[in-house]
């Protein structure tokens, strides 16, 4: 038997939890969310989200897991960034953190350093004048830090990286 919203019209909240999770995973709040904003009553979203629960289709720690390491590999997103996003997606913070661990501290290292070196768009030249180089720092230490990496990764990447540009030769 098919559901049907109380208007009579239109797909179920299943049908439409069910194409959501074919896009990609969700996570419990935000499959919630998603159904309250579609506006089905109250009533069928709660059969609906126990009877995913009961299928096994929501799994906030299987979620967290999958959302970190497509995060952190195609969006080059740090920790940071990565812990926010899953804030927004009603992800606990202990799930969070579990999730946060698995991401190797020097795959995301070099993730950064790759991240600044395309973003340096001094030469060597331009980096032997200190103000320059000021800007250079500014500029890759703003950049690292909204992708969301940890200030040590910052520092360490940002002076990696314009050392070797200004010991690099033409």
């Amino acid at each position: 038997m098919v559901e049907r919203k109380s208007t009579g019209s239109g797909p179920s909240a299943w049908d439409a939890a069910l194409r959501l999770l074919g896009a990609r995973a969700r996570s419990r709040q935000e499959m919630q969310d998603r159904l309250v904003a579609r506006e089905f009553p109250p009533d069928e979203i709660e059969r609906t989200m126990t009877r995913l629960d009961e299928w096994k289709l929501l799994d906030d720690e299987e979620f967290a897991q999958q959302w970190v390491r497509s995060r952190s590999a195609t969006s080059q997103r740090g920790r940071l960034a990565l812990k926010r996003e899953l804030r927004t997606k009603g992800i606990d913070d202990d799930v969070a953190a579990q999730a946060l661990e698995t991401i190797d501290a020097e795959a995301e290292r070099e993730i950064a350093y790759s991240l600044a070196e395309k973003k340096l768009t001094f030469d060597a030249d331009d980096l032997a004048d200190p103000a320059v180089r000021a800007k250079a720092y500014r500029r890759l230490t703003g950049a690292l830090g909204r992708r969301g990496y940890p200030p040590d990764v910052i520092t360490s990447v940002v002076k990696d990286v314009i050392a070797a540009r200004r010991d690099a030769v033409d």
